[in-house]
């Protein structure tokens, strides 16, 4: 299957996909220019500032959003104020890198730092209630993380390992049991589930986005026309539509033009509504 161009190439580096009907469609990221993305119905794109990187975004359930920021966390309200909460750590050798929400209604995040310095980054969680922890330590690259459909399991993808994980999930237990679910892949970066428990990841410098049985196995391949394919998300009103967002940091000036588009296909199987932050 190969994903079709939807967006001129709007993004420097394209992040962190999400549908949401609360917002009436998608939003996803200019990750290190700090914007967020909107599509409208006529294909037109708008562009909010939030921050000099915004890293991950999340529907609240009263409305707005939750943010991921560079070094911690923010909330959007229905108005569109949006307010910072205190910084995680006071340094600038490590950026939030890409998150989501777990059945409960908790918002995580997991960082990297800029030089990619191996097990100096983190995934921390923000509770409803404004507190925050760390819930995983010695992480490189913090990427993926999407649940099961049942919400028993989790999948999370540091990318420096070349592998998805899998995790075990309730609310008193959090994450446990971490273990490998898909191994060998070029540059896993993020990821989202479907209605039957696959899990689809985008592959950055692999140009393709591969969907994994809950078994494990490779079952079906999107080819994207561009090599940095970064995340994807389902969405449209049946959320049966894939939609794919690409980077083009690191590539030579005039090289793949398209690359920094948002893509999309229809890969016939339906994703699950994104999860809300109850906070």
């Amino acid at each position: 299957m190969k994903a079709e161009q939807i967006t001129d190439p709007v993004a420097y580096h394209g992040e962190g996909p999400v549908w949401s009907d609360a917002w009436g469609g998608l939003r996803w990221l200019d990750m290190l220019a700090g914007d967020v993305l909107s599509l409208a119905s006529d294909g037109t794109v708008a562009r909010r500032n939030v921050g000099t990187v915004v890293a991950a975004i999340r529907p609240r359930r009263r409305g707005g959003a939750v943010l991921a920021v560079e070094r911690g966390f923010a909330l959007e309200d229905a108005d569109g104020a949006i307010t910072s909460m205190p910084p995680l750590w006071n340094h600038d050798r490590v950026r939030m890198n890409e998150g989501g929400c777990d059945p409960d209604g908790r918002f995580y995040c997991g960082s990297m730092a800029y030089d990619q310095r191996e097990g100096a980054a983190s995934v921390y969680r923000l509770d409803p209630d404004g507190s925050t922890a760390v819930v995983l330590d010695g992480v490189t690259i913090s990427n993926g993380l999407e649940w099961s459909p049942d919400g028993a399991r989790a999948y999370y993808v540091d990318t420096a390992t070349e592998r998805i994980d899998v995790f075990d999930y309730d609310r008193e237990r959090g994450l446990t049991g971490r273990r490998p679910f898909a191994a060998a892949l070029p540059g896993p970066d993020g990821l989202t589930v479907d209605e039957e428990g696959g899990v689809w990841v985008a592959l950055y410098n692999g140009g393709s986005v591969r969907r994994y049985a809950p078994d494990g196995g490779l079952d079906q391949v999107v080819d994207v026309p561009v090599s940095k394919a970064t995340a994807c998300t389902f969405g449209g009103p049946g959320l049966d539509r894939l939609f794919i967002t690409t980077s083009r940091e690191n590539l030579d000036p005039g090289a793949e033009p398209e690359a920094g588009a948002l893509f999309a296909c229809t890969p016939g199987v339906r994703g699950v509504p994104a999860r809300e932050f109850a906070g």
